[in-house]
């Protein structure tokens, strides 16, 4: 048997001797053999069964004339090469190619067990029933299936990478969120320092006149005292006089002396309200500040989530208005996140308990207003309907509908500038309508079973939605 076979040499190698063909035939199966190795294959109490694919052969093997004129060109060729090269005849053969149990060189491959075998392995128990393939037939496979497990291993990569893209925009778009947020921090907590500032000014300025107030009016007192006391002590004087004289004299002055110092003085006396009133300036203090501050301070009872909102929408930077526009924001695709549906949804959810808002809808051209629920879908346009998980009312093309399945055509007698949602959780409803007269526009009637939040959808760039504020007041609780 030769030794290492070049490429070419395998195409002519019998798959039985592992030499090459003599006088070679083929069979239906398309593999061919020598014709006496075939034969005494055959010769053993085997079936006609081909020895590579074992495929059963009912016909007779056909003589290969081309083949054998390609193995006896091959052989000429090779004792030609020897005559004149001189070499030392068998080329070396790689020791990874060869069977270790038979030391003949593995040119099949056995496909239940998974390795190279040589035909005598194949004609062993060991691989006796099993299919086989040739060697480059199974080389050929393994790199279909190294090509298919790359090109998904590429694909996972390129999907890490853009992941990873992903999550460096997403830490860049969070010190953008932290510095906005600072910001807006800082501006309202300068309000309510401002008008803390102002309120003590205003309180210290108040003690400042009543202390003036009061006094002046004590010192005003005092010299009146003073003026008093002149004259007492004028009276006292004339009476120790008089008392120090004798005889007819006394008589002479007394009527004189006591008629004047016989004049009414009234007793000094504090009056009423001399002293600051520190109990009204120190009096729950606090309270009546935050009583007072409530007046500046504006609250909505629904507050826009910018984590949620479409990136074609632009939230007011005190999240309580949202307006359509032209620009696509470079925004995280989080899966909060609604896109491409123009949608935003209110930060609070609700699963419990009766909640309602007022939204201002003006001349918007496009808007849905109501409430979702928490797992409706936010990467695909939707309808917004029930069924998707929606209790709305939209206006669209001047009309008003209700999101039902299919949808219901509403009739308002005039275009509400306002529009109030009143959810009610626990009877599973919400109902709108219009808050400038009450008139009521469409009830939903459906059972509240997972988190629902406000929902606001806007397609008109010119006016924006608007969550409006809420009258606040601050009172003590009263007992009785």
């Amino acid at each position: 048997m030769a030794g290492r076979l070049s490429l070419p040499e395998v195409e002519l190698t019998c798959a039985i001797c592992c030499d090459i063909f003599r006088d070679p035939v083929v069979l239906k199966c398309s593999h061919s053999f020598c014709s006496p190795c075939l034969q005494q294959y055959w010769g053993r109490g085997r079936s006609r069964d081909c020895p590579l694919c074992r495929n059963q052969s009912v016909d007779d093997p056909v003589p290969s004339l081309t083949l054998k004129n390609l193995c006896d060109a091959f052989v000429q060729e090779s004792e030609g090469a020897e005559e004149t090269g001189g070499g030392g005849g068998e080329l070396y053969c790689d020791p990874g190619e060869m069977c270790l149990l038979h030391g003949e060189r593995l040119k099949l491959f056995c496909l239940p067990d998974k390795e190279p075998i040589c035909v005598v392995c194949h004609t062993s128990r060991k691989h006796k029933q099993h299919d086989c393939c040739p060697v480059s037939e199974a080389v050929v496979d393994v790199k279909e299936k190294m090509k298919s497990t790359l090109t998904s291993l590429q694909e996972k990569k390129d999907a890490f990478d853009k992941m990873r893209k992903n999550y460096e925009d997403t830490v860049a778009y969070i010190q953008v969120q932290a510095q906005f947020v600072q910001r807006r921090t800082h501006e309202e907590f300068e309000k309510l320092h401002t008008f803390l500032r102002v309120e003590e000014e205003a309180r210290m300025e108040a003690l400042r006149r009543e202390e003036e107030q009061k006094s002046r009016e004590m010192r005003q007192k005092i010299e009146e005292i003073t003026s008093e006391i002149t004259s007492v002590s004028e009276s006292i004087r004339l009476l120790e006089e008089d008392l120090a004289s004798e005889g007819i004299s006394i008589l002479k002055n007394c009527r004189r002396t006591l008629t004047r110092v016989n004049c009414q003085v009234e007793n000094p006396a504090m009056a009423h309200g001399s002293l600051i009133d520190v109990a009204k300036y120190l009096g729950s203090l606090t309270f009546h500040v935050w009583e007072k501050m409530h007046k500046t301070i504006k609250y909505t009872p629904v507050t826009l989530n910018p984590n949620t909102a479409a990136p074609w929408l632009v939230l007011s930077d005190d999240l309580t208005s949202v307006c359509d526009s032209e620009e696509k924001q470079k925004l995280p695709d989080n899966p909060e996140r609604f896109d491409p549906d123009t949608a935003v949804l209110g930060r609070e959810s609700f699963t419990s308990g009766k909640h309602t808002w007022d939204v201002g809808v003006g001349d918007n051209t496009a808007w849905v207003v109501g409430v979702a629920k928490e797992s409706v879908v936010r990467k695909e346009k939707v309808s917004s309907v029930l069924k998707n998980g929606y209790l709305c009312v939209y206006f669209y093309h001047n009309m008003y509908f209700a999101g039902t399945s299919p949808l219901t055509r509403l009739s308002l007698k005039k275009n509400p500038q306002k529009v109030r949602v009143l959810l009610d959780c626990d009877k599973g409803r919400v109902s709108f309508y219009d808050p400038q007269d009450n008139t009521h526009i469409y009830t939903f009637k459906h059972a509240i079973t997972e988190k629902v939040f406000p929902y606001f959808w806007v397609g008109c760039q010119k006016c924006p939605l608007i969550v409006e504020p809420r009258e606040v007041s601050v009172k003590a609780v009263e007992y009785f």
